[in-house]
């Protein structure tokens, strides 16, 4: 039998159903998943910086505009923000003080793209974008990335802003130069969107650990890991410790239980739940982890959890424009 993208796509959704009964506790919905129109317009971004970001995106959402467009003009507004310490131009560098950038989209047909240890663009979602529809394939990386950026007309910069380049230099003189995880300073923009005619998309765009080894890449630019997006059923995306969220294909994991029926905050927390037993099965220290989930439903429900408080994440809609914190598992 020879597998085309849509019978792929139909073989692994009636597999993950026969499974379900086996691998899941069932959560029942009062609506029916997958509904082919979806639910009023919505956007949700992660952290506080989402709430400009999901504006931006909406004036192309109320207008009548795609999903998609909306992700890249609500991320490319966090991008060339140089206060914003974590995400494109002035995101904080690695511990050889070079800024490189990961980022990844998907649209609703299934489309794909990423770039990961991206340096001198300070829109990696724009290149990601790019490569998803100029490219046959899905992900470029380090140099490569750079050179189709520039022959997609992508301007080189300098990304390391001063007050960036200071706190690097300030580390360096109280830090040991060991590789070991940073757990500070990773708060991804995520983005996930609902347009008018039922679509979903969604985009996610970082620099990164501060100070993470050269070289380093996390869940961010890895579809499934740091986002996925499946336009019968939902849309997910992740931000914090990258490589707990690797382990467990967390925005993944999300978009499946959603089809199993689980609520998108339901699938959030049990997805976390994963993680949290991995730190507890291991006898690994969870203290100083943070990680969190945002979800949409194709019905244009929302929900997010995390594994400590002081996740926050925002919303917009045509009822709300709102900065949540989301539930978290650790008390």
């Amino acid at each position: 039998m020879k597998f085309t993208p849509n019978s792929r796509r139909k073989f692994l959704k009636t597999a993950s159903l026969g499974a379900a009964g086996l691998l899941l506790p069932s959560f029942k919905s009062s609506r029916t998943l997958g509904s082919a129109k979806g639910g009023a317009p919505l956007v949700l971004s992660t952290w506080d910086f989402g709430l400009q970001a999901n504006a931006h995106a909406w004036k192309i959402i109320s207008s009548g505009g795609s999903s998609l467009d909306a992700i890249e003009s609500g991320i490319n507004y966090v991008e060339n923000d140089p206060n914003e310490r974590s995400v494109g131009l002035g995101g904080r560098p690695d511990r050889e003080g070079r800024v490189s950038l990961d980022a990844c989209i998907m649209d609703e047909r299934s489309g794909i793209g990423s770039v990961a240890n991206l340096e001198h663009i300070k829109n990696p979602i724009s290149v990601a974008r790019r490569v998803m529809e100029h490219t046959p394939h899905t992900m470029l990386v380090g140099e490569g990335a750079l050179e189709f950026a520039f022959s997609q007309g992508f301007i080189k910069e300098d990304l390391l802003t001063e007050q960036s380049a200071r706190e690097w230099a300030d580390w360096k003189q109280t830090s040991k130069y060991v590789p070991k995880v940073n757990i500070e300073n990773h708060d991804t923009i995520g983005m996930i969107a609902l347009d008018t005619k039922g679509n979903l998309s969604g985009g996610c765009s970082t620099s990164g650990m501060a100070y993470k080894m050269k070289g380093r890449v996390g869940d961010s630019p890895i579809i499934g890991a740091g986002l996925y997006v499946d336009n019968s059923i939902g849309a997910a995306t992740a931000t914090g410790h990258g490589e707990e969220i690797m382990r467990t294909v967390g925005s993944f994991l999300v978009v499946e239980l959603m089809r199993q029926g689980y609520t998108p905050e339901q699938a959030c927390k049990e997805a976390i739940r994963r993680i949290e037993e991995n730190f507890r099965r291991e006898k690994r220290s969870i203290t100083d982890t943070q990680i969190g989930f945002i979800a949409i439903s194709k019905a244009g429900h929302y929900g997010a959890y995390s594994l400590q408080t002081g996740f926050t994440y925002a919303v917009k809609s045509d009822k709300e424009e709102i900065l949540r914190t989301a539930p978290h598992a650790l008390k």
